[in-house]
């Protein structure tokens, strides 16, 4: 029972669904390999190899025995008293206890007595003995079936092996035809899904060498599939051959041509080949007289073809093929291709003709016959309410130009979405805007408004490129946020269908990062004034719920980030109304935090804090006459000299020399604490004394709330 080999497993099925084979084929081999661990046939330090193809599901698994090892077990029965009588015989109870386990009355001698909590318990101890490789593999299939990542499962009737022929069903993501199972070379009984395990499996449909597969052991299954079967198992390996010979196609076409860079395409692609062969195609040069995000976008998303950029990174009229089959003439693969992708691309060119034919303009009293949301109405209103703000976020940043050019470019963003081309193409809204008012001859800044308004898109995208399209792309998320926070239509654990969460973020990072001079809740204010007309419009949840979500995803930035929470919540705290200001405060607040006296200060300013609270009828007047104590003369004489300067430092924007600046107060606050009673009996001495630990704590909390780093 000691013998470890390589463990082979393999479900060929019907074709699976692309976008998910990798997800899949990673989970089958995943969920084998830690049952078979749990059960004691794997060793944690087995090597796994995934193999999905489009017709394949299997893993490889380094060392696996034939069977577990036996387990010395230990089982609870009951406590002493409840077991035994008083003259140590075993009661009614015990002896059911023990049947229950398949042991009698003679096993009461050898039963182990230990505590358990504050009572002295019985333990039987037995050994249970280890499953065989035949019964843990079965269980182990058992749950990678079940465990699968499945989008939609299918239901089929099987055909043989089974009581009624064509009348018991199966459910599986595809119909599944074979099931391999080898420990070194030999077949390990197993079933699955009315399938018995066996050592053949099938290689490519029509270009095997053999048929079927017959497999001389686990190790040998990649190569005998590649040698064999024409099937190259891996997907990682396919991937990366894929990759390889588009590279050289690219290189073969020259120019410094090199295919489009989309890592979602090429794993689509891979899960769609079992050999892949890359062949370069062409189409008319008439053809790029349209907007080569068109022409891309029909080739990638409707054919899964890799077009060819130039070193310009323009796009050319070669694109790139991955065929399933390699003939010794490809030319009627290229034919049939290029046959498939000319209407698409005709289709794409008749789209644009036909939209210059009307401006933008135009068609904005169209949008008026576009529902938006069923509360908030039409996206013409909506456009109404996008100009009124981005006008009034323009005005505040002091831009006449900005504000008039906003204005229109807000009016006309929207305009695309009625156009033939955007019908077909939806992920072309902006793009497709952005040619058509530069067709209409209107301002570039305009024109890249109007795209750049969806910005950023996505983590990590970039921000919009002029100041029109930031002031635009603003006011269209903020007008989203607002909107939907205010009719209550809030984003949940798990979902969030207006991508609210991504539009809090762009909010951020354009205030941020463009260190805008506008207060979030005046613009939050300024947006909600725009649905004023809206029924059932809540402003305070579009403003002061809002302005929570944002500062909350703010904070989880930061976080990731590396700010610490007790950093990001002293900055946060004091609700910075310039998010601009952010990242210099959180700045100052780590370097401060990294200071000696950093946890000794934040300390003192909780317990300045707490004392205040209990003194609402402090004022922050100090009257050197009425100090007494060195201590609180001391204080006050470092305060008169530290504080003026550390103000300063903070009205010049310098907060980390501010806070750095501050530190040296840390001896005269512990003394004032160590030598002065603040709440002294004589009424002037106390407000006093008050009054001074009230400078000090503005003092200290103008760039953050310091005592939120206080352990």
């Amino acid at each position: 029972m000691n013998n470890k080999n390589s463990l082979l497993v393999e479900l060929f099925v019907e074709e699976l669904p692309p976008k998910a084979l990798k997800k899949l084929g990673d989970a089958f081999a995943g969920v084998l390999r830690d049952q078979l661990v749990a059960q004691g046939l794997a060793e944690a330090g087995s090597v796994l190899t995934a193999y999905a193809s489009p017709r394949r599901l299997a893993a490889h698994l380094t060392h696996v025995a034939e069977g577990a090892a036996d387990k010395a077990v230990s089982q609870k029965l009951m406590p002493v008293a409840v077991g035994l009588d008083a003259s140590g015989q075993p009661t009614p109870a015990l002896l059911k206890r023990l049947g229950a386990l398949g042991a009698d009355a003679s096993a009461v001698p050898g039963l182990k007595r230990a505590m358990d909590g504050k009572a002295e318990a019985l333990f039987y101890e037995s050994t249970a003995k280890g499953a065989t490789l035949a019964e843990g593999l079965q269980k182990a299939l058992a749950e990678a079936i079940a465990k699968l990542p499945i989008p939609k499962v299918m239901s089929y009737q099987l055909e043989s092996g089974c009581e009624l022929s064509g009348w018991s069903s199966v459910s599986f993501v595809r119909p599944a035809h074979g099931l391999v199972a080898l420990h070194g070379d030999t077949v390990v009984p197993i079933e699955a899904l009315g399938l018995k395990a066996g050592r053949e499996t099938h290689g490519h449909r029509f270009e095997a060498a053999v048929d079927p597969v017959v497999l001389r052991d686990a190790n040998s299954y990649a190569l005998q599939l590649q040698d064999d079967g024409a099937v190259i198992a891996s997907f990682e390996a396919r991937r990366a051959e894929i990759a390889r010979q588009l590279a050289a196609a690219a290189v073969k076409v020259g120019g410094g041509s090199v295919p489009i860079h989309d890592d979602a395409l090429l794993d689509e692609v891979t899960a769609l080949v079992e050999r892949p062969n890359v062949l370069v195609c062409s189409f008319e040069r008439e053809f790029l007289e349209v907007p080569q995000e068109c022409l891309i976008l029909t080739m990638k998303a409707n054919q899964k073809y890799f077009p060819l950029l130039d070193a310009q990174a323009r796009l050319t009229n070669k694109f790139l093929v991955v065929s399933n089959i390699s003939p010794d003439d490809a030319s009627a693969v290229i034919e049939g291709n290029e046959r498939v992708v000319r209407p698409r691309l005709a289709d794409a060119k008749f789209f644009f003709d036909q939209d210059r034919k009307k401006s933008l303009a135009s068609r904005v009293e169209s949008l008026g016959k576009v529902v938006y949301h069923n509360k908030l109405g039409t996206q013409g209103e909506r456009v109404q309410r996008v100009m009124h703000i981005a006008r009034g976020i323009a005005e505040k940043l002091g831009d006449v130009k900005v504000a008039a050019q906003a204005t229109q470019a807000a009016q006309l963003a929207k305009a695309d979405l009625v156009t033939d081309m955007v019908g077909e193409f939806p992920e072309l809204q902006g793009t497709m805007g952005r040619y058509y008012a530069l067709h209409d001859g209107l301002d570039a800044a305009v024109a890249d408004a109007i795209e750049d308004h969806y910005k950023p898109r996505f983590a990590g995208d970039e921000l919009p490129r002029n100041n029109v399209g930031l002031v635009v792309a603003l006011a269209d998320k903020l007008e989203t946020l607002v909107g939907m926070f205010g009719i209550g239509n809030l984003p949940t654990g798990d979902r969030d269908p207006f991508a609210l969460r991504r539009h809090a973020l762009g909010v951020i990072r354009m205030l941020i990062e463009k260190d805008l001079a506008l207060g979030l809740d005046a613009l939050l204010q300024d947006a909600a004034a725009q649905f004023k007309d809206i029924a059932g419009f809540d402003s305070s949840k579009a403003t002061v719920e809002l302005r929570d979500f944002i500062l909350d995803r703010l904070a989880g930035s930061l976080r990731e980030q590396g700010a610490s929470a007790q950093e990001v919540d002293a900055v946060l705290a004091p609700l910075p109304q310039r998010l601009g200001e952010v990242p210099k405060l959180l700045a100052a607040v780590r370097a401060f935090a990294a200071l000696p006296a950093a946890a000794a200060l934040a300390a003192a300013n909780k317990r300045i804090g707490n004392i205040l609270k209990k003194a609402p009828e402090a004022d922050a007047h100090v009257s050197a006459l009425l100090l007494q104590e060195p201590a609180e003369k001391a204080l006050h004489a470092a305060m008169a000299e530290v504080v003026p300067a550390a103000n300063a430092q903070f009205e010049a924007g310098d907060y980390t020399a501010s806070l750095q600046t501050l530190a040296a107060l840390r001896e005269p606050v512990d003394a004032f604490f160590d030598g002065v009673m603040v709440n002294a009996e004589q009424a002037d001495l106390r407000l006093n004394r008050l009054g001074l630990l009230m400078s000090l704590h503005a003092a200290m909390n103008r760039v953050a709330q310091l005592e939120r780093l206080a352990v």
